[in-house]
């Protein structure tokens, strides 16, 4: 069983046009292994980490594929996202690849973008 604080609750969910806008133009984009694309803003004053899951209709035309995959990425999120440094991080998950990668595939891409989200100033 997961621990109380090992939830993805609504707040940190990246929703609204203003705060995805903000991202998008003042965030920087970033590559990871496995072909995940990342887009990350550090310092908004909300006082929580919180992202945003894109899979193309381009890559994925079945929403059952898309669906699949964004729940992966948020569940891999969810399961370390303690090991993000600061609070206030708002990050953007793209993915990429046209074949659909494994959980453990995508887990380690997430711990490998969470670490560079940390090493970066």
């Amino acid at each position: 069983m997961d621990t109380p604080g090992n939830t993805l609750p609504k707040e940190e969910r990246l929703c609204g046009k203003k705060e995805i806008a903000a991202l998008l133009a003042k965030g920087r984009f970033c590559d990871a292994p496995g072909k995940i694309r990342f887009c990350y803003l550090k310092g908004t004053g909300s006082g929580l980490n919180r992202i945003m899951v894109s899979v193309p209709k381009k890559l994925f035309r079945r929403a059952v594929r898309r669906n699949l995959l964004k729940r992966r990425i948020r569940e891999s999120y969810r399961k370390q996202k303690h090991a993000l440094a600061d609070t206030g991080t708002d990050i953007l998950f793209i993915y990429g690849n046209r074949e659909i990668m494994t959980y453990k595939d995508i887990y380690s891409s997430v711990g490998a973008i969470i670490d560079k989200i940390n090493g970066q100033e």
